[in-house]
């Protein structure tokens, strides 16, 4: 948003009450993919199935764009286009995926179905049939915000400052003045929230529940299969489980979703989440020995029908709202750029009524 902002010409600001960057933005195993937590034929019945076909064709055209953006301005970031394996866990599951196939299809998604037996002997995994996508990416979230940030710095004029919280905010009628905790005010004409799950705290009335998730990596490979260092995988249990190789041959896993938000409690289970998520990985690759390096939590919001807030909030004057939430929160702030710079120009965009907030 940063970027799009201030390569537009606006005076731009960006404040962080962290470290820039060490929030969902470090938390993040960055699978950068078009499909939603909710499958397509499911969110077709929910909002219709024109719009549910063009969120994901503007998913899937938001993780192009964002490898194009990349590569113009030269950002490191580990960036590397993959496919996306989707695996049935069971046979049920695998009814459901071929439903879920015929409906991407029928989008013109560039999709194809591979049996229990083409996975295995493809990928060496344990399932019931997948599907696989030809549109998906890893990279390193860190590095493309420090990037994007240094490059808006020297190109655009963008000021950064973190270690600095936003305590309140006086709404006027053509501008607000934003106060922050050393005590220094902002004036600005627009404030655009992309404050993720801590939104929450700031609007009281329900936008979604907070998932505490897990993850963890192992020691690095001396090889790592090029057929898994090409692919990003995923299952079809609840919650998910998935995992991708890293630009240093190594193997990252995670999910194990728990339905609370306290970090103490979040935390304490690492290490339990930890062996859960190993074993699960190695009952699935058996040949496949995982040595766990590191693992980490986090915490993400997810809304009942696993689609972003992009636009303004009626209780916020001359604000908008970026708020990813789910497990698209890169590829929705890809497509909120143009969003939130056609909301402020005035112009109209049908995802503005896709993503709006009391939907």
């Amino acid at each position: 948003m940063a970027y799009q902002l201030s390569s537009e010409g606006y005076k731009t600001i960006v404040i962080d009450k962290r470290d820039v960057g060490t929030g969902s933005t470090s938390a993040t195993t960055s699978m950068v993919q078009f499909e939603l937590d909710v499958p397509l034929y499911l969110l077709s019945e929910q909002v219709g199935k024109e719009s549910a076909f063009e969120i994901y064709i503007g998913a899937a055209n938001a993780v192009k764009k964002l490898e194009r953006l990349l590569n113009s301005l030269a950002i490191k970031c580990g960036f590397a286009t993959k496919d996306s394996l989707h695996f049935a866990s069971s046979k049920e599951d695998a009814g459901n995926l071929l439903k879920e196939f015929a409906c991407q299809k029928t989008a013109g998604l560039p999709v194809k179905w591979l049996s229990k037996d083409q996975v295995f002997s493809n990928y060496g995994i344990i399932s019931e049939g997948g599907m696989l996508s030809e549109i998906a990416a890893s990279m390193d979230a860190y590095q493309m915000t420090d990037g994007l940030f240094q490059y808006c710095i020297k190109h655009f004029g963008l000021r950064v400052y973190d270690h600095t919280e936003l305590e309140s905010v006086e709404y006027r009628e053509t501008k607000n003045l934003a106060v922050v905790d050393s005590g220094a005010v902002i004036e600005c004409h627009v404030l655009v929230y992309t404050t993720g799950y801590e939104s929450h705290d700031l609007i009281q009335n329900g936008i979604g529940k907070l998932i505490s998730t897990y993850a963890c990596i192992s020691e690095p490979f001396d090889n790592v299969p090029n057929i898994l260092s090409q692919t990003v995988f995923w299952n079809t249990e609840s919650p998910y489980f998935y995992f991708r190789t890293t630009m240093d041959n190594r193997i990252l896993i995670g999910g194990e979703d728990e339905n609370f938000k306290n970090p103490e409690r979040r935390d304490s289970l690492i290490e339990e989440k930890e062996i859960a998520l190993v074993d699960k990985f190695q009952q699935l690759m058996p040949g496949t020995s995982f040595v766990p390096d590191f693992s980490w939590a986090g915490t993400f919001g997810a809304t009942k029908d696993s689609l972003p807030y992009i636009g303004p909030h009626p209780d916020f004057p001359n604000s908008y709202f970026m708020l990813g939430f789910g497990g698209n929160g890169i590829t929705f702030s890809v497509m909120g750029m143009e969003i939130l710079s056609n909301a402020i120009a005035g112009k109209a965009n049908k995802f503005l009524e896709y993503f709006k907030f009391r939907r």
